[in-house]
């Protein structure tokens, strides 16, 4: 029904939908954008023609590889080695890497991990939310922050906290008032820090109320570490992420160089970002741009080194220890290392953390998935999922000039975060599958529709918020 009403709607629907928003900016320019993507969509069907063909032709190369392949990996192994030169490579054994399935076992093993920290817990999340289970997580930390305390004064542990300023701060009680307590009762060991966006400044700030001021930028790491164990995810720290709304949530084990990697990643950001103090008031580091205060060039510039920093000498450093750590004497057969129980077992997985910070002129996410979509040949199969189908042009124009096989899991509209939401912002699923059903014409019109499939989840009661790319097989083009 969704599906057959945003069919017939098309752009005169968000035309009025447009004018019912003169005084909430915020959700406006996201329903623009919407409203320029449907229309682009009919643009790009008028222009498409043997042009199309030449997408990967046009898109950018592949980045030049300065560092030399490792003479002691086997040739062909590392594919993908040219990441490397971008961020670091951490190989793991996969026998360190679990997937979770549910949002239920998520939250109790972030509740577990918590429980047995010992020396340093970080949470980077868009926000925290205001629950009974919300709080089960500020209980947790409280708890173990006083068992450090018990234990050994001063304690080593250490939790550091990033969230985003607006989304943290929305409404009276918050993300902030909700770990206001840490602050107060262990002022050494907690850190907080909200990051604001810089492009939300100015009579910008001020004009755009609470929600709405949301769309103009965010905070959107989603990484959970204790000690050297890390949880991978898109979920955010709130109830619906802990019970019904399905995301993805890998855990590495026991790998203490990611662990180290987010940690100062995280560090990093918060750097540049305003730090909670017991007051419920907000500060910048001494020395740091204030980020909507200051000036906004000086700012970035200044958030740009500090987090590159952090990038290159990871992987510089990865790159010295790689024949060290991993083609060493000290690897072992994964039956030897369970049975050695303190040496490592060879790595057959290869990490590698794409960050993508585009005020701050970082886009290294961006540049290695269009990489990877154009090196898509015949014969390699892409698996996509995301919650909000909204491919940008780059990356459309990649999928239907490629030649490889692709999966898109989608959210279906009921799922859809705002499916069922008061006022116009429940039109958004209606837009998205809109959006869906113009690429599916345009599959169709291309012949393609076999070698792009697009599937909806769907679950009753459940929302949907999985992203994720490359996650299933990957066949390497033929010699």
């Amino acid at each position: 029904m969704a599906a057959a009403t945003a069919a017939a709607a098309g752009p005169v629907l968000w035309r009025r939908l447009l004018g019912l928003l003169p005084g909430r900016p915020g959700l406006a320019a996201l329903l623009g954008r919407l409203s320029d993507r449907l229309g682009s969509y009919r643009d790009r069907r008028r222009r498409r023609s043997p042009w199309l063909l030449l997408a990967p032709l046009l898109s950018p190369a592949v980045p030049q590889v300065t560092s030399p392949p490792c003479c002691l990996c086997p040739e062909g192994v590392h594919r993908f080695q040219w990441i490397r030169n971008l961020v670091p490579e951490f190989g793991v054994s996969s026998s360190h890497v679990r997937v979770l399935s549910s949002p239920a076992e998520f939250f109790e093993l972030m509740k577990s991990q918590i429980n047995v920290a010992k020396r340093r817990v970080v949470m980077a999340s868009l926000y925290l939310g205001t629950g009974p289970l919300e709080q089960e997580l500020v209980d947790c930390l409280e708890c173990t922050l006083e068992k450090s305390l018990q234990a050994k004064f001063p304690s080593d542990l250490k939790v550091s906290i990033l969230l985003d300023f607006t989304r943290g701060s929305r409404g009276r009680k918050n993300s902030r008032t909700m770990l206001l307590p840490l602050l107060q009762k262990f002022p050494e060991q907690v850190r907080v820090s909200l990051f604001h966006t810089p492009n939300l400044r100015g009579l910008l700030r001020l004009l755009i109320p609470e929600r709405f001021n949301e769309t103009i930028g965010l905070q959107h790491i989603k990484v959970y570490l204790f000690d050297n164990n890390v949880i991978l995810s898109g979920a955010n720290l709130s109830d619906s992420y802990f019970t019904n709304r399905q995301d993805r949530y890998v855990l590495l084990q026991d790998c203490p160089e990611v662990a180290d990697f987010f940690t100062e990643l995280v560090g990093a950001v918060g750097d540049v970002s305003l730090q909670l103090q017991a007051d419920n008031t907000v500060q910048v580091l001494e020395g740091m741009v204030h980020p909507y205060k200051g000036d906004r060039a000086a700012y970035c510039k200044a958030a740009n080194k500090r987090v590159m920093d952090v990038i290159n000498s990871a992987r510089v450093r990865q790159q010295v220890l790689h024949a060290q750590t991993f083609h060493g004497d000290s690897l072992l057969t994964q039956e030897d290392a369970a049975a050695a129980g303190d040496r490592r077992p060879a790595p057959d997985t290869w990490i590698y953390p794409l960050i993508q910070m585009k005020p701050f002129e970082i886009q290294i996410d961006e540049i290695v998935t269009e990489t990877l979509l154009t090196e898509a040949e015949r014969g390699a199969r892409v698996y996509l999922t995301t919650g909000y189908f909204n491919l940008t042009q780059a990356y459309m124009d990649l999928v239907l000039g490629t030649r490889a096989e692709y999966q898109i899991l989608l959210a279906s509209p009921e799922v859809n975060g705002f499916f069922g939401a008061k006022g116009v912002a429940g039109a958004i699923p209606a837009a998205y599958v809109h959006i869906e059903r113009q690429f599916f014409r345009e599959l169709c019109s291309l012949g393609q529709q076999e070698r792009v499939r697009l599937q909806e989840y769907w679950r009753r009661g459940w929302t949907f918020h999985a992203k994720g790319r490359f996650t299933g097989t990957w066949r390497p083009r033929s010699p």
